[in-house]
């Protein structure tokens, strides 16, 4: 049995991706400093897969309790890395944050596991990575635009960061340029729940529809798409999760072409954010308080993916619907409400 350490492994799509791993049998250490998570979550793991995966609450972005966690767990093989503080409007108005706790929780990561002789990292990258983009869908070797915000660029600097380190021979690496995770497992036992007011549209729709949010905003209606919203590549965050285990099974396969990998992760479709609403409206029959407010600094206009890379080489597609990501969203949100 493979040993997989999964930081900020409570959060959203690192629960999601523990699930995964332990239902192909991987062994799982998580690590997270419930900043933006609940340890309620490692019941909800255990109750959907039978396994309780090992846990350490620790700062991975102070380089002594990240040591600590390699001293502890010392059969760690290979490190999928979620533990980021992530959203895009936030880091516009804290920038030294951001850059301090993103760009240190890798170079401690990766110091660690080469005084450890640990080869395998995943990161958690993402679309952010190619700013404004000059041609749709995106591809891996489509041009990198200056960033748009400081979360963007920690991701940016996160990839060349382990480009260099993986030059070396030391560490293999892998980065997942994910798109926008939205619903839910389908036990509704693990889903999205940020601490506070949620900086993402999905828990936003969820909550605002559950009444705990009296609306949503819609951040600008006049950009230049067919509707005037910004449009994403939303992906289902159970596909997201498959495409880290398929990640982690490439390196101890030996099946990586490079000592630095990096792929799309969506499903190669845009879609608005009206439409979002619409299909959330339509699965779940309830009726959103919206209106629109001033563009949000920061956001891209358009962006998705082309798969075809991530479809050829992990042999991965993702496969579940946009209806099936905001019906599943709900069904979490009503399992919340008890």
């Amino acid at each position: 049995m493979r040993t997989v350490l999964v930081t900020g492994g409570l959060g959203y799509i690192g629960s999601h991706t523990v699930v995964e791993l332990q239902q192909k049998d991987y062994e799982v250490v998580i690590v997270d400093n419930l900043s933006n998570s609940n340890e309620k979550v490692l019941d909800s793991i255990w109750k959907i897969t039978g396994v309780k995966p090992h846990f350490l609450k620790a700062d991975l972005s102070l380089a002594d309790q990240c040591a600590k966690v390699f001293e502890l767990f010392t059969e760690i093989e290979g490190v999928i890395n979620f533990a980021a503080f992530k959203a895009v409007g936030e880091s516009c108005d804290k920038p030294v944050e951001y850059y301090r706790n993103n760009l240190n929780i890798i170079l401690n990561l990766l110091e660690q596991m080469i005084a450890r002789g640990i080869e395998y990292f995943v990161q958690s990258s993402s679309c952010t990575v190619y700013g404004e983009p000059e041609t749709l869908p995106v591809r891996e070797d489509s041009p990198i635009q200056r960033a748009t915000s400081p979360y963007g660029n920690t991701k940016q600097m996160a990839e060349d960061i382990l480009r260099f380190a993986s030059d070396t021979g030391k560490v293999k690496a892998m980065a997942l340029r994910y798109f926008n995770p939205i619903g839910a497992h389908e036990s509704a036992l693990i889903g999205e729940l940020p601490n506070g007011v949620p900086n993402n549209l999905m828990p936003y729709i969820t909550q605002t529809a559950a009444g705990i949010r009296e609306r949503l905003t819609v951040f600008g209606n006049d950009y230049p798409t067919p509707d005037g919203t910004c449009i994403r590549d939303f992906i289902h965050v159970v596909d997201l999760a498959k495409a880290h285990v398929v990640a982690m099974d490439r390196f101890f396969e030996h099946g990586n072409k490079a000592a630095f990998e990096y792929f799309n992760i969506g499903t190669g479709r845009g879609y608005s954010v009206l439409e979002v609403i619409r299909s959330f409206e339509k699965t779940t029959g309830v009726k959103l308080n919206y209106v629109f407010g001033p563009k949000r600094h920061g956001d891209i206009i358009r962006i998705w993916a082309d798969t075809a890379l991530a479809s050829e080489e992990l042999k991965w597609k993702a496969e579940k619907s946009l209806d099936q990501m905001t019906s599943s969203a709900w069904k979490w949100q009503l399992h919340l409400k008890g």
